[in-house]
């Protein structure tokens, strides 16, 4: 037995959220972890405080918070990640003679972690270390839009939370046009944006996810919208591949 009991029932409690596909009631946790309710609703209320697990006052269940995710999402950001993606990136970059650059989640913003070059093409805004917010990048849509709905709920809870860069380059303004946009994400496999980042620039980017299935990491394609206009879904099908590869190496 453990010598830190309360430590290894919080442990125990998370890792039981995270294998299931949707928020628990607090009675069917203490059940299925044979601990009493009134230590479940104290660990989950310590939990709740520091941001590692949710609460919907209107189902009643509880879920992973973002606290979690962002945990998660540190561990892809060191090294390991960087080890298996950077042959990706290149054999992207190769295939595709445009910049491509690898971000992942940091609360509600995408930090870059990768990017590589063809020879002759200079820096981008979305340099290694660079901050963009989610809500406005091809990158960010792609990874929001495999995220769990409670999450992206707690990222952007209301209109506010939404960055507005360039309305003029069609970014949705309001919750609901949000939401349809991650839709149609979904639906079509990869996220795009033209212009919202840097004017006179296209993206296009697809998430790779973890054993989880969660969002571990956007790749994304950028390219100048006079080079090649018309070869959207070129460097969509090279990103989706590349995305699949990772997967397969993060064990997703």
């Amino acid at each position: 037995m453990s010598s830190a009991p309360a430590a290894s029932h919080a442990i125990a409690l998370l890792q039981l959220l995270a294998q299931r596909p949707s928020p628990m009631p607090a009675a069917a946790i203490a059940r299925e972890l044979g601990i009493p309710r009134s230590t479940t609703y104290r660990l989950l209320g310590v939990l709740k405080e520091a941001g590692f697990v949710s609460h919907s006052a209107q189902t009643r269940r509880w879920g992973l918070g973002i606290a979690a995710y962002e945990l998660g999402s540190a561990y892809t950001r060191q090294q390991p990640l960087q080890r298996m993606a950077r042959s990706v990136m290149a054999r992207l970059v190769e295939r595709t003679g445009q910049a491509a650059h690898l971000g992942v989640l940091h609360g509600a913003d995408v930090l870059y972690v990768i990017e590589e070059r063809p020879t002759g093409v200079p820096p981008l805004v979305t340099d290694v270390g660079g901050r963009l917010p989610a809500n406005v990048t091809a990158s960010g849509m792609a990874l929001l839009a495999r995220l769990p709905a409670a999450q992206v709920r707690a990222l952007f809870p209301s209109a506010e939370a939404l960055v507005h860069r360039n309305l003029a380059a069609g970014q949705p303004s309001t919750l609901a046009a949000f939401r349809s946009e991650l839709a149609q994400v979904r639906q079509r496999g990869y996220a795009r944006e033209v212009g919202r980042v840097t004017a006179g620039f296209s993206s296009v980017a697809c998430a790779a996810v973890d054993h989880n299935d969660l969002p571990a990491a956007a790749l994304t394609v950028t390219w100048r919208h006079s080079d090649d206009d018309a070869r959207e879904a070129e460097y969509a099908a090279a990103v989706c591949a590349a995305a699949k590869e990772l997967t397969a190496r993060l064990g997703g």
